[in-house]
């Protein structure tokens, strides 16, 4: 366990200096908040149907959204991609450690570490002037936090799903096209999830992706609380380890496949 923490710290810190990098982002972050502020402000003046959030909590939805977007935003890891396509791989499976436990801990540092850059000023700044309210009691700011870790971890062996396929494609643009539009959508970035019509959430019930943003917002606001509050960490640490699974799986049957070629 040691030497993943460890690679976890370094590349936690390393990434940590990338400051300009995570104010620039924070910066387009809060423009983008804005945005959708108005566009859902607009949605709730003109209806008059009864909905799931009011504005006021749809308003926090979106802050919080805004705050942790790198959890709804993955991708393969592209120094692991870079290794794949040059065949560098073969140093990292000669290392003695376990390879899905090394990438594993290189996305969750990949996904943390500027996520907290981000998600601090944007937290402080929509909480004083753009109506971001606080936790609805001490236990749901608890469980958040909790559904917070678990939803980087469900990020994490995302992308280590995501980039152990690249040992079949080699370019990771095809599963990155093709992946990362959906668990955008579906994590609940574009549209809260709470807002999607009824015949929709069923199937939204089940899919992971509402572990990773959505679970995390409505613990926040109290939307879920108690017996709710629980099966809903329980669907995401459920994802966390189904997906661990199958990326394992999936990970061994690749390397005792792999061919490298050249000298």
């Amino acid at each position: 366990m040691k030497p993943y923490l460890a690679i976890l710290r370094s590349r936690f810190l390393t990434l940590l200096q990338y400051r300009a990098a995570a104010i620039a982002g924070a910066g387009t972050q809060l423009f983008f908040g804005l945005v959708r502020m108005m566009i859902f402000e607009g949605f709730y003046r003109s209806s008059t149907t009864p909905q799931p959030m009011d504005a006021a909590q749809t308003v926090t939805y979106i802050w919080l959204g805004q705050a942790l977007l790198l959890l709804g935003m993955l991708d393969v890891d592209r120094d692991v991609a870079g290794m794949i396509r040059s065949g560098s791989i073969v140093y990292e499976m000669a290392r003695p450690i376990d390879l899905y436990s090394l990438w594993f801990a290189r996305a969750v540092s990949g996904r943390a570490a500027p996520m907290v850059m981000r998600a601090i000023p944007i937290a402080i700044i929509s909480g004083l002037l753009f109506g971001l309210a606080a936790p609805a009691s001490l236990a749901a700011g608890v469980l958040f936090v909790t559904a917070v870790v678990g939803g980087l971890l469900l990020a994490a062996a995302l992308i280590v799903l995501m980039t152990t396929s690249l040992l079949w494609t080699l370019s990771g643009e095809g599963i990155y096209r093709l992946s990362a539009p959906f668990i955008f959508f579906f994590s609940g970035i574009v549209i809260p999830l709470p807002l999607f019509p009824e015949w929709l959430q069923g199937v939204v019930a089940v899919l992971p992706f509402r572990g990773l943003l959505d679970t995390p917002f409505r613990i926040y606001m109290g939307l879920l609380a108690g017996p709710a509050a629980f099966w809903a960490l329980a669907h995401q640490a459920l994802w966390i380890v189904l997906l661990t699974a199958m990326g394992r799986a999936l990970l061994a049957r690749a390397t005792n496949r792999l061919v490298a070629q050249g000298g």
